[in-house]
């Protein structure tokens, strides 16, 4: 079983796509949506969920009106303005205190500090993650409530999850929808993999984020090659990519053009794969190749 990720150093390069088209090709594989934060594989996977879960990523602190004495020591000590003087009534108080759970950190400091035992200090539920079945195979993915943080515990929860589908049901695959980004729910996403995919466009701010995307995956020493999407609406771009990611021992093994079929294909929930059989579609089939014989070359070098 190998786990290849796909990632991106911003968002909009295409990586979602270019994951539902591999999913197609694959074969026997599990499916995990990592970019939790704004999941959106399922709208080309059209899932039908088996199982959901709540996910609990921290705590969150809850006055208890009816114990609360309005002595005021949880607004005194809260760092992060969530309490207010304007919780319910109960047989003492005309008004009691009370906690916005946006604002709430779930530090516990109120939790500590109340003298009168007020305050219940409780697993936040933060999101769902589910698991579905798609015309591909297993798909692993979840939902993080607004403003809802740990995505990073979060991504390595789906992780774990496919790869314990994979092991059971015997799958050659999973692939990885991760985020795009350099912070905590990309390096959640990557640990560990066997390969990393990072598509990106021949644009000055996707050049930019991509060195900084293959800098990290090179710290984690995971190997990692390159896509570049869209690669004709900026030739003069693509060749400098292909020659920076030269230049950082990186090889680019595929370029793909764009076409507005991509998104005829998108508004009919498909991949590129099921929707078309132009020259986009061998250019996707190629890259699935190129991936392939890494995976096969990598096997040959550890043997």
């Amino acid at each position: 079983m190998k786990e290849i990720v796909i990632i991106s150093g911003k968002g909009g390069t295409g990586k979602t796509s270019i994951v539902a088209s591999l999913a197609a090709l694959a074969g026997n594989i599990v499916l995990a949506d990592c970019d939790v934060d704004a999941a959106d594989l399922h709208l080309l996977m059209r899932p039908e969920i088996k199982e959901e879960h709540d996910f609990s990523g921290g705590k969150q602190a809850r006055i208890v009106g009816e114990r609360c004495i309005g002595c005021g020591r949880c607004a005194e000590v809260c760092n992060f303005s969530a309490v207010t003087f304007d919780g319910p009534a109960n047989e003492v108080l005309e008004k009691t205190y009370a906690i916005d759970p946006v604002s709430c950190e779930g530090c516990g400091v109120c939790f500590h500090f109340c003298p009168a035992n007020a305050i219940e200090f409780e697993d936040a539920v933060n999101g769902q993650w589910f698991v579905s079945d798609t015309r591909f195979g297993p798909l692993v993915h979840a939902k993080l409530g607004p403003a809802q943080e740990n995505s990073g515990k979060l991504v390595s929860l789906i992780r774990k999850q496919a790869k314990q589908i994979a092991t059971e049901r015997k799958k050659d695959f999973i692939i990885v929808d991760g985020s795009p980004g350099i912070g905590c729910p990309v390096i959640a996403s990557i640990t560990a993999a066997d390969l990393v995919l990072v598509v990106t466009e021949p644009t000055i701010s996707a050049r930019h984020d991509l060195e900084r995307v293959v800098e990290l995956t090179g710290h984690f020493k995971i190997p990692t090659v390159v896509c570049i999407n869209k690669c004709d609406i900026n030739l003069k771009m693509t060749e400098e990519i292909v020659r920076k990611m030269k230049d950082m021992n990186i090889a680019v093994i595929g370029q793909i053009p764009y076409d507005v079929s991509v998104t005829k294909a998108q508004v009919a929930g498909q991949s590129i794969i099921e929707y078309s059989s132009n020259g986009l579609s061998d250019r996707i089939k190629s890259l699935w190749q190129a991936l392939s014989f890494t995976f096969d070359t990598k096997d040959q070098n550890n043997g």
